[in-house]
């Protein structure tokens, strides 16, 4: 199954580290981060997992529930926790999933045969509240993944949904944002960008980012 941006992200049932869990039931009205793993006992799925454990106060403001995945079962990820709380200096306060069977891996389509026939790539996909997908970065397994650009990129999306703006290249919070090429009319271009906007091309208006 291929996955594409918009779609409903699959629900599913499966064990994990927190006992079994009932995807968008979890999920509820939470924004998602979903991000799959090789294997247990892998050094860099360990450091990121760190990472994402450090993160639980950035992911709490944003309304973002973090859910790992890896191909292992139950016990040996509650195993493997131990290992990354001691080796990573955090508390994993999220569950992963034990997809032994690769149920989930199949639904998101986390199984490249080039790279493995087995082991799931390092996907990871942004879920908004209403199930759908929003955003999927897959990473070769040699490559740790970037952790800022994750939540650059939930910033990103809970204010262009927003507000009627797209962002460009490297925004980060607080940056100016663009006036997309659907807004026309002035009239209402002065209602919904009231800090007024600079023009070096007739199709790049850029505005100041609104109050969130």
């Amino acid at each position: 199954m291929t996955l594409r941006l918009g779609d409903t992200a699959p629900d599913f049932e499966q064990e994990s580290s927190i006992g079994k869990i009932k995807f968008h039931d979890w999920a509820g009205d939470s924004w998602v981060v979903l991000f799959s793993h090789p294997a247990d006992f892998t050094p860099v799925c360990t450091t990121e997992l760190g990472l994402t454990a450090k993160l639980k106060p950035e992911f709490d403001k944003r309304n973002v529930k973090a859910i790992a995945l890896s191909v292992d079962g139950a016990e040996a990820h509650n195993q493997w926790i131990k290992d990354i709380e001691e080796t990573q200096q955090t508390v994993v306060g999220f569950p992963i999933v034990a997809d032994v069977d690769k149920k989930v891996a199949g639904l998101y389509d986390m199984i490249h045969p080039n790279q493995s026939e087995t082991a799931t790539v390092r996907s990871l996909f942004i879920i908004d509240p209403k199930k759908k997908v929003r955003l999927i970065i897959t990473y070769p397994m040699s490559t740790g993944r970037n952790f800022d650009e994750v939540l650059r990129v939930l910033d990103a999306l809970q204010l262009t949904d927003g507000y009627t703006v797209a962002t460009p290249g490297n925004w980060k919070d607080g940056d100016d944002v663009i006036i997309p090429l659907s807004v026309k009319d002035e009239e209402v271009i002065k209602q919904k960008y009231p800090k007024g906007y600079k023009s070096p091309r007739p199709y790049l208006r850029i505005t100041p980012q609104p109050n969130k």
